[in-house]
């Protein structure tokens, strides 16, 4: 017979698991934008910087030895940037998945003695 308690309970359960994951997800896109924003404006001002500092350059050959190293630590900057968002973005995904991992497996479990029972046996 079916409990509406039971059910009623269930049902606040999902809700406020649902409302913490949206609070999570909402804090980890929240340190995502921070970060880039963060990274943005570092990488502006090295880049007036840098500008600044070519322009009082007096050989082409000083000039592209800056422009060379400039190259290279932006770069360096931005490989090391990319990995730490996707570190972040990983993180937010299990954080994301963490609340259903225990519904989806009984799910699943329950779904494979389903099918095995109603599977003709060879």
């Amino acid at each position: 017979m079916f409990n509406f308690d039971e059910a009623n309970k269930k049902g606040k359960e999902a809700i406020d698991t649902a409302l913490k994951n949206y609070t999570d997800v909402n804090k980890g896109f929240q340190a995502i934008a921070a970060e880039t924003a963060e990274y943005s404006k570092k990488s502006f001002q090295d880049g007036v910087s840098h500008f600044e500092t070519l322009a009082g350059v007096k050989s082409f050959e000083a000039a592209f030895e800056l422009q060379t190293s400039f190259v290279k630590s932006s770069y360096e900057s931005f490989v090391a940037e990319a990995t730490k968002l996707g570190e972040m973005y990983a993180d937010l995904a299990k954080s994301a998945y963490k609340p259903f991992e225990a519904p989806i497996a009984a799910a699943t479990k329950a779904a494979g003695k389903a099918a095995s029972s109603v599977a003709p046996s060879a």
